[in-house]
């Protein structure tokens, strides 16, 4: 039995909550060794331009200096 089935097999065990918390630890996992595949740098420049009426405007500007 490969790891990856003993991992599943082992969750498959455990209530709901736990089984939750372990999903989360695998992503933070993945996140801390940079495994994740989807990258969400395009979906932050996609706002730029309808966010850009909103972050510069006059009633705001004194936000600026700070």
């Amino acid at each position: 039995m490969n790891l990856a089935t003993q991992i599943c097999n082992e969750a498959q065990r455990l209530p709901e909550p736990l089984a939750r918390e372990v999903l989360d630890f695998i992503g933070y996992i993945a996140v801390k060794h940079k495994l994740n595949t989807f990258n969400i740098e395009h979906l932050k420049q996609a706002q730029v331009p309808t966010m850009q009426n909103i972050w510069d405007n006059v009633e705001d500007e004194v936000w600026n200096e700070l």
